[in-house]
This record gives structure tokens, C-alpha cells and sequence, in this order.
């Protein structure tokens, strides 16, 4: 056995790391890997080569190598350093279809170009993966201890006992302090009397009342920012050099994968796929790559939230255009308008909403962007052929005799 074979994670470990390595790091595995592997590059740059393709990752690059291929990957040919995350794991299903257009050679992808604004949430991705590894439940909350008030009550002077309780000894203490002549004075209405005493022992519970907001006001803020810069260098530490973290339980296991796979979402679904010639972002939800990247920009943003309150206006500011040039660009492109293409979004999210929910028509009007029941009622009939009540009805007796 080598040392590149001691390298080479067992296929049903879910292993979670973090390196920033200097030049001469390299790693081999002539046999490949059982596990996948993908690396998420910070800083610095890296050189791949698996299945005969060879790349250079930089900042921002996602890259993703199958089980079984010969893996051989190093900091690149005059990069400083390369700093990157790191996990090894076995895809969920629907995975491989993500990574598909990305593929560089047989089970070797590389997603280039992730946006820049994504780059600090991949981070907390990868964060969250490698405190997930090392996750347990929380432990049992322990039990009050029921013989603290007799210990305390047994151990504690009479006399402070009868002060904190109000009892003889407090009277009596009073009594013993009392300068001659002012227990009269105290038991008429005078300056030592009940009613001075009274508004004496209220100002003093509201002045300590305000102390005490202000002191955990302090304490909390002052508790809130030294939570921030403890867990600010436990990032900082956790991503200087973390050799791996195994996920060791079922639980563990699942957290992870759920972390990985929210990085291969974001990257899969903003970064430019090859041979499009986009370096736009589609946004995800645009429905194809073809075509100009801002008219799929606005169809994904119509698509990602139909009830929004959306024109040609806003539509057009979100792609840096002028309300013209978007509407002609647009029109060109889809063959419709663009409030037209707003409108049958809107239809279609509320055909979905009456097949899935018990929501009223009114409701369903509502979170569809439309601007009354009455309008609403027009517009699907003019689409569907029959109002949404009739609508539903025909979905939910289809289901039935589906099932």
C-alpha cells in the first residue's frame, strides 16, 4: 500500500476540510477516488487534471471530480498559494444532471465564473458543512437542584435570613436603630411616617428598576457583539487549516450533504454555462439558455415571483436598460409583451395554487399579482376556458379518479 492509496477516502465517508497550501502541495490518486470530491476555491489558484482534462480553478470556480477517474490536482504553476474548501461525499440523484454541462472530460466538472455576490454565501456553505460534521444533539437541560433552598435557608445567619424575609428580626433591628423620638414621629404622619417611608421605598425600587434595564440592556449588547467576534474567529480559525472533519452520524451525514448541495445549487444555477457565450447571470428559473442574457434575466425575475408588482419599468431597471429598448428586446425575443409574459406567469401560478391549496379565490387572486377576484376571474377564463372554481373542481375530480 502507497502513500496516495492512505490518501483515498472510504467510499461511505462524508469528510468536510479547509486548506490553504503553499506551492510544492499536490495530491495524486492513480486509482481515483470511491467518493466525489469538490473543491471551492477562495484565493490562490489550483491546477486539476482528471480523465484527460486539465484546468486551472481560481477564485470563485466550483469544481466537482466523480468516484473512480485517476485525480491529480496541485497548487498551479506560479500561484502563491491555494486556498480552498474541500468535501468528500456521495451525490444525491439529482446531482449529476446539475454538473452535467459543466462536465470537462468523463466525471471531471468545473463551474467557472460563480457571481462574485455568491461567493461569501458559498463560504457559509462550506462553514456550516464542517460544523455540521462534527454535530451533536444537544445535551439534556439539567435538573434544578431541589435541596439548594434548604442547604441555604440551613446555612445562612438568622439574622440576614429574618432581614431578606421581612421577619422579627428585621422589625427588631429597626426598632433597635430607631433614634429616641422617632418611633413616634414614624407611627404619625411625619417625616419618618408610613407614607414618606412608602414614597421613600418606591423611588428607590424604580431607580433600581432603571438600573437594572440599563445594566442587562449593556450586559446584552455587550454579549451580542462578543458572540459576533467569537464566532467571527472561529470562522477565521476554522478556515486556516482543517484537515477534515468526518461526519459521523446519520444526522451529521444528512446536514452536510444538505450544505453541499445548496453551494452546487447556487453555483449550478448562476454560474455561465460553456458554449453559451454568457457571462450574464440567468438567475435561475429563466427557463433555457438560449437567447439574450437580459430577456432571460427578466423572464427568471417574472418566473421566481409572478405576484410581484412588475412593469416594463422596473423589469427594465433590473437589466440596466430604458423602458423601450427593454420592450422591443424583449418582444423580439419572446414574441410577446413583456406584461403579456407577467400575465400568463401570473395565470399559471395561480392554476397552481387552486390545484394545490384551499385558498379562496380572493386569496388566490391575491398572491398572483392581481388587482381584484373580478379581474383575476376574466383573465383565467380567457386562458384556461373556465372560471377558477370550475377549474379546481375539474383538477381535484381528475385526481380522484387518478387515484
Amino acid at each position: 500500500m502507497t502513500a496516495d492509496d492512505l490518501s483515498v477516502p472510504a467510499a461511505e465517508l462524508i469528510i468536510v476540510g479547509h486548506f490553504d497550501r503553499a506551492p510544492g502541495y499536490v495530491t495524486r490518486r492513480p486509482g481515483g477516488s470511491p467518493s466525489w470530491l469538490v473543491m471551492w476555491t477562495q484565493a490562490g489558484a489550483g491546477l486539476v487534471e482528471q480523465g484527460g482534462a486539465s484546468f486551472t480553478a481560481g477564485p470563485g470556480d466550483l469544481v466537482v471530480l466523480a468516484s473512480g477517474a485517476a485525480q491529480h490536482y496541485r497548487v498551479a504553476p506560479g500561484a502563491e498559494r491555494w486556498r480552498f474548501w474541500w468535501a468528500h461525499f456521495q451525490p444525491r440523484p439529482s446531482w449529476p444532471g446539475w454538473l452535467a454541462p459543466y462536465a470537462r472530460a468523463a466525471g471531471c466538472h468545473l463551474v467557472a465564473g460563480v457571481p462574485v455576490a455568491l461567493h461569501e454565501r458559498l463560504d457559509q456553505a462550506f462553514r456550516r458543512a464542517l460544523r455540521d460534521a462534527r454535530w451533536l444533539p444537544p445535551a439534556a437541560p439539567a435538573r434544578p437542584d431541589a435541596t439548594h433552598s434548604a442547604r441555604w435557608d440551613a446555612t445562612e445567619p438568622t439574622e440576614a435570613r429574618d432581614a431578606s424575609h421581612g421577619g422579627a428580626g428585621a422589625s427588631a433591628g429597626w426598632g433597635a436603630a430607631d433614634p429616641a423620638g422617632m418611633g413616634d414621629a414614624a407611627a404619625g404622619g411625619g417625616p419618618g411616617g408610613p407614607k414618606r417611608r412608602d414614597a421613600d421605598r418606591r423611588a428607590a425600587q424604580a431607580g433600581t428598576t432603571r438600573d437594572t434595564e440599563t445594566a442587562r440592556d449593556t450586559e446584552t449588547a455587550r454579549d451580542t457583539e462578543t458572540a459576533r467576534d467569537t464566532e467571527t474567529a472561529r470562522d477565521a480559525e476554522m478556515e486556516r487549516d482543517a484537515s477534515g472533519a468526518v461526519a459521523g452520524s446519520a444526522a451529521a451525514r444528512e446536514l452536510v450533504l444538505g450544505a453541499v448541495e445548496e453551494a452546487l445549487v447556487l453555483a449550478t444555477a448562476s454560474a455561465p454555462r460553456p458554449g453559451d457565450g454568457d457571462t450574464g447571470v440567468d438567475g435561475g428559473g429563466g427557463g433555457g439558455r438560449g437567447g439574450d442574457p437580459r430577456v432571460r434575466r427578466a423572464l427568471a425575475l417574472i418566473a421566481a415571483e409572478p405576484g410581484a408588482p412588475h412593469s416594463v419599468a422596473s423589469l427594465a431597471r433590473a437589466v440596466a436598460l430604458s423602458p423601450s429598448r427593454f420592450a422591443h428586446l424583449f418582444t423580439s425575443e419572446t414574441g410577446a409583451p413583456p406584461m403579456r409574459a407577467v400575465r400568463q406567469a401570473r395565470i399559471r401560478h395561480a392554476a397552481r395554487l387552486l390545484e394545490a391549496t384551499d385558498m379562496d379565490v380572493g386569496q388566490v387572486a391575491t398572491a398572483s399579482g392581481f388587482v381584484s377576484p373580478f379581474h383575476f376571474s376574466r383573465a383565467f377564463r380567457q386562458e384556461y376556458g373556465l372560471p377558477p372554481r370550475a377549474y379546481r373542481r375539474k383538477r381535484q375530480e381528475v385526481t380522484r379518479a387518478g387515484s
